[in-house]
């Protein structure tokens, strides 16, 4: 009786620094439609054809994920060489260069794209500037898959843009004759400073329409940097290798509050709660919403005791699956 009294205590004293604090959760968080279309399209071959079922590349950017479909029978390999040839396959949602469709059709693979509309959208566009003989400058990561999928839609003729010094030291063949395209996953606020460089040494610089990254990004942003304000925490539940759920993070902490980027509930360390009363949490776009579930009821554990939701704007957005035969 004594021992439980004493570890109670101790207990106690410890998250005593944590008590009576207020989770804000931003919305739109976690899953988009694309994802959310990937992720069903993997699901919907294994109850077609059963297993295996082979991936190229990670269906999204988020190792639960992964691991759930990896326990039901889906296969995630990196190389069209690791799959035996005849056999199914479905193309991540980031995309792949065409010459990857050509590849896997004198393997003689049954191919199924689950690259993301939007992403689609894009590589559209690169066919479309390359038939106008347009340079491309495309805004993204070298090493992201979506950026190299774009990429490789025009490889000759498309340079990625990484940062402000690449747009002010880029140089192109005729400054009358370039276009320029983003990755999707992107920070609006760093893609607009590149941009704007780009066309102020290039005022004659094509841009699609539309902006290229992904409503889905820009809402998951924009609900962040609205209660940046009114938190002194930000935790974004997210991979590390997701694109959208770092930019997440730095949007975060441009607001001046410390901000972490988790990939589940057992990252949360209780030395960043010590002096902070409100917290506010998002999640990746690929981020299912039962992560973010345990990690509403990790910090409950920690003394949050008031659990709110902030709603930027509502997401109606679907996308309708493949035909699959």
């Amino acid at each position: 009786m004594f021992l439980r009294l004493a570890w109670a205590i101790i207990t106690a004293s410890r998250l005593g620094g944590f008590m009576g604090k207020t989770l804000l959760l931003a919305s739109p968080r976690g899953f988009c439609a694309g994802v959310t279309r990937a992720i069903e399209i993997v699901e919907r071959a294994l109850q077609l054809w059963g297993s295996p079922v082979y991936v190229k590349h990670e269906i999204v950017h988020n190792r639960h994920v992964v691991d759930r479909l990896r326990a039901k029978g889906a296969i995630f390999v990196e190389e069209l060489e690791e799959i035996p040839a005849g056999s199914k396959v479905i193309f991540s949602a980031h995309g792949v260069p065409p010459d990857t469709f050509s590849k896997a059709e004198s393997m003689s693979l049954d191919v199924t794209d689950a690259t993301c509309p939007l992403v689609t959208k894009v590589h559209k566009e690169a066919y479309r500037y390359a038939s106008e003989d347009m340079q491309i400058l495309l805004i993204g990561h070298k090493n992201h898959v979506e950026a190299i999928g774009t990429q490789g839609v025009a490889k000759e003729r498309t340079t990625i843009i990484e940062t402000p010094e690449d747009a002010r030291t880029v140089s192109v063949a005729n400054p009358d004759k370039v276009a320029v395209l983003t990755q999707t996953t992107l920070s609006v606020d760093d893609t607009k400073e590149i941009l704007d460089i780009l066309i102020s040494r290039f005022p004659k610089i094509h841009r699609p329409g539309k902006s290229d990254i992904c409503y889905a990004t820009t809402n998951r942003q924009v609900a962040i940097r609205e209660i940046g304000d009114s938190v002194d925490l930000v935790l974004v539940v997210g991979a590390t290798n997701s694109s959208n759920s770092n930019r997440l993070r730095e949007v975060a902490s441009r607001n001046g509050v410390p901000a972490y980027l988790i990939q589940d509930e057992s990252q949360i360390e209780t030395r960043w709660l010590d002096g902070v009363n409100t917290i506010g949490m998002t999640a990746g776009a690929s981020t299912p919403e039962d992560l973010v579930e345990r990690c509403v009821s990790k910090l409950r554990e920690y003394g949050v005791t008031e659990v709110k939701e902030h709603i930027s704007v509502e997401e109606r957005v679907t996308f309708g699956l493949p035909r699959m035969d």
